[in-house]
């Protein structure tokens, strides 16, 4: 059983990353020395170099029943989101409506904001205390000036899952593009891209046990994107900068391991989850945020009254845990989570918030050892609030 910085820690923040699996990494060392040549040389280990990464490209497209040709590697969940809001928006200038909701991550809303301020109107969706969009809330938005939806498939700090497919149909009958960043749900539940009539996906290799700095945006044949780097022309033209080869094959390896072991994974964190929410709501005055059930398997999030998050999370470290307030990706900010506000919490709510995110490593003894240092915990913390009372 893989561990993490030995065994005095626990590590509950999946949703954040993932350690690279033994094997991702067995497959990528070959591409780091003996076949290390360029894709775009025509000689054997540049030849090599490229199989490679159109086998690596088979595998991605495969995992949500795409086309290899529509799957472009990128560095990640950021950049591909960029390049699908941003790509798509400078490719059809006299379409200036973006729709999506109040608690996307910042890799779809701050590009949304960066339009905005160039003239764009985008309309941000509520999503309700149980975190889940309503299709008919984006069915009413879109107007004949509507470019495209950007609707992620699972959110990041609460694990709600959205109705993906729903929202597909909406914007195929309307004519409009529909973009979901899948970066949380990519080969943790099942996506089909053409049934669920989607046109953009973004997904990112460091959440599913493979090397961070490696990502892919799916493109539906026949959309047009303008790219954000400009040179040699890779991937398609969209693109350009010499390939990643190890990253791009670990990116394969990991979505193979992925995808053999779904249901199993599935199945095993969602009864850890269950557990946990179950033992962790005896707290008193302990909240769950999100919906009870439409959520990532192994994905659950709480607000305590009384407490600060970071104190918790400091506290849970102490005794040998990983858990977060909420995101990875906001460096430094101390402002209250975007998306527990968006669910109707208030600041102070939302920084009393604890994010578990479970992996495959993951035993019911750590789950245990959570549920019974956690009540501590909190009680230590409320008896040093100036503010809480029984």
């Amino acid at each position: 059983m893989l561990r993490y910085n030995g065994d005095n820690m626990i590590y509950l923040d999946h949703a954040a990353t993932t350690p690279t699996d033994p094997e991702v990494i067995k497959a990528m060392m070959p591409y780091f020395r003996k076949k290390f040549g360029n894709a775009s040389a025509i000689y054997e280990i540049g030849s090599e170099a490229k199989d490679a990464i159109e086998s690596s490209r088979n595998l991605c497209a495969k995992a949500i029943n795409a086309d290899p040709d529509e799957i472009i590697f990128t560095s990640g969940g950021t950049e591909s989101n960029n390049l699908a809001i941003k790509g798509l928006a400078f490719s059809n200038p006299n379409k200036k409506h973006i729709i999506t909701s109040k608690f996307e991550h910042h890799a779809v809303e701050n590009p949304c904001k960066w339009l905005e301020s160039r003239g764009y109107k985008i309309t941000y969706i509520d999503v309700g205390k149980n975190g889940i969009v309503n299709p008919k809330d984006i069915e009413s938005c879109i107007t004949e000036n509507t470019l495209m939806v950007s609707i992620m498939s699972a959110n990041n700090e609460i694990g709600t899952i959205q109705p993906i497919e729903q929202i597909g149909e909406i914007c195929k009958n309307k004519g409009v593009y529909f973009h979901t960043d899948a970066v949380q749900a990519y080969c943790k539940i099942p996506i089909d891209v053409k049934r669920m009539n989607i046109d953009l996906l973004s997904a990112s290799a460091h959440k599913i046990y493979g090397p961070k700095g490696v990502g892919l945006l799916y493109k539906k044949k026949g959309i047009k994107l303008t790219p954000l780097f400009h040179g040699g022309g890779h991937e398609e033209h969209l693109r350009s900068g010499t390939e990643n080869v190890p990253g791009i094959v670990g990116f394969a390896k990991a979505v193979e391991l992925a995808k053999n072991s779904m249901q199993e994974r599935k199945e095993k964190e969602t009864l850890l989850r269950e557990k946990l929410v179950a033992k962790i709501l005896e707290i008193p005055k302990t909240h769950l945020n999100g919906h009870p059930t439409k959520r990532l398997p192994g994905t659950a999030n709480f607000w305590f009254q009384g407490i600060e998050g970071e104190s918790l999370i400091l506290m849970l470290a102490d005794e040998g845990f990983a858990c977060s307030t909420g995101s990875a990706c906001s460096t430094g900010s101390l402002k209250p989570s975007h998306v527990l506000l968006a669910i109707g919490l208030k600041p102070d709510q939302a920084h009393g918030s604890l994010r578990v995110s479970i992996g495959k490593s993951t035993t019911e003894k750590d789950i245990n050892k959570l549920i019974k240092s956690l009540p501590k915990i909190v009680r230590k913390l409320r008896a040093l609030s100036p503010t809480w009372r029984e």
